[in-house]
């Protein structure tokens, strides 16, 4: 080979490395991949996410960082992962095993400030939004042929759960009925009838499934005050009375419709007296008696809290010699507040709610379809975590950095006067 076609190559070679537009379009790419596997794989998920970062190298920019550190929407989230890091050291007596598993339930929001910018830059958004909205609907149809066919739901331990489980189908179910309904909103703007039809029909039928087929207690809670958030977004004052009144008569249908819907509710009473009267193991008095242990935990520590990863060595020690309910180990106490608290005190805590705050807060001010997406997922999360800690679980809390990260940026994006091409 001549030098010159050596000089060649190797020109070509930069010139390819320094294609931002290449490589911003893999980045996209990437993300896409990643909001559609999520439904399905953790280790998918996983795997695209690092070839993402990957791709993101070539196009890296202090400036980036420096436009990304001025909005606290970027910044708060990487505060609570240095929280994570810096409390391993007042952890004294965990083993660094466990604070370095601490740590990592918390890394993944590092990704909402990147993905920010990078949407900010793109403006791509719609393409993640749709991904992962049929493959949803792909598992809310499986879900209902192994409702309607029993005989169907092989390799799953639950009905109507084709993958995961009932918990995390739940949470999807429910960001993607109420985008759905809100992508109505916008499209029936535009005067175009029968994608409107669809969209409502798509939102209506992910509630039913959850209704009829398979769903948790927390998606119950969250989807009456979604509705209501709602309700009071999109429509006027002489409207909402009549659309409450229709809520109310199908929120009843679907009561008297639905034995699944009332045995998951009724359920509840039971487990509680259970755990009252007799201490019993169950799901419902598993969860007081984690979050009684927690606030004790929290107030022994109330400012620093007990350090990453302690959360499991304290509940073990307070097992010691006790039977029941009382003698339940866990590492997550099944709250995101109080998982936070029992880890980094009070000081976390604050974090967390202005990170919760300053996002909600980003969303509100605008009437587009990427401000909705972002205000369900950082309300479902904020409900969802009363029962749960949903930010640091992997689905849930991937849920919340793709939707904050990528609808943020389109709203950024919009704020710097570019065309916001997602909405």
């Amino acid at each position: 080979m001549s030098v010159r076609g050596a000089d060649i190559k190797v020109g070509s070679w930069q010139a390819t490395w320094r294609d931002s537009a290449r490589w911003m379009k893999a980045s996209d790419v990437a993300i896409v991949l990643l909001a559609a596997s999520l439904p399905w794989s953790t280790s998918l998920v996983s795997i695209f996410a690092v070839i993402w970062l990957v791709t993101l190298l070539p196009t890296a920019e202090w400036t980036d960082v420096r436009a990304a550190l001025r909005h606290p929407a970027c910044y708060l989230p990487i505060l609570l992962v240095l929280l994570a890091v810096v409390g391993t050291v007042w952890a004294t007596d965990i083993p660094w095993q466990a604070r370095y598993g601490g740590i990592n339930p918390a890394v993944k929001l590092i990704a909402i400030p990147i993905l920010i910018r990078h949407f900010e830059k793109t403006g791509q958004a719609l393409w993640v939004a749709a991904a992962f909205l049929i493959s949803c609907t792909i598992v809310m149809l499986l879900s209902w042929v192994m409702f309607l066919d029993p005989r169907l739901a092989f390799g799953t331990e639950s009905l109507g759960v084709p993958v995961k489980n009932y918990i995390v189908q739940g949470q999807e179910f429910t960001l993607c009925a109420f985008g759905a309904l809100g992508a109505a909103v916008h499209i029936q703007s535009q005067r175009r009838l029968i994608l409107t039809l669809g969209f409502v029909t798509l939102g209506l039928a992910f509630i039913a499934n959850m209704i009829f087929v398979a769903s948790s207690r927390t998606a119950f809670v969250c989807i009456p005050i979604l509705f209501v958030v709602f309700a009071l977004r999109y429509f006027s004052r002489r409207r909402l009375a009549l659309l409450f009144l229709g809520a109310t008569f199908f929120g009843l249908l679907a009561w008297y419709a639905s034995p699944y819907l009332r045995l998951r509710t009724e359920v509840v009473v039971t487990e509680y007296q259970a755990y009252r009267d007799s201490n019993a193991s169950t799901s419902a008095g598993m969860r007081l008696e984690f979050w009684r242990k927690s606030l004790n935990f929290f107030s022994e520590a109330p400012i620093l809290g007990h350090g990453t990863g302690s959360t499991r060595a304290l509940f073990e020690r307070d097992a010691a010699g006790k039977s029941g309910v009382a003698a339940e180990v866990i590492g997550n106490p099944h709250n995101q507040t109080l998982n936070v608290a029992v880890q980094w005190g009070s000081i976390g805590v604050i974090v967390l709610y202005a990170m919760w705050f300053i996002h909600w807060r980003l969303f509100i001010g605008r009437k587009t379809l990427m401000s909705w997406l972002g205000m369900v997922a950082v309300t479902e999360n904020i409900l969802s975590s009363l029962f749960n800690s949903h930010l640091f679980d992997f689905a849930e809390g991937w849920m919340y950095v793709l939707t904050v990260g990528v609808a943020g940026g389109m709203l950024l994006r919009g704020s710097a006067g570019l065309k916001e091409s997602g909405d």
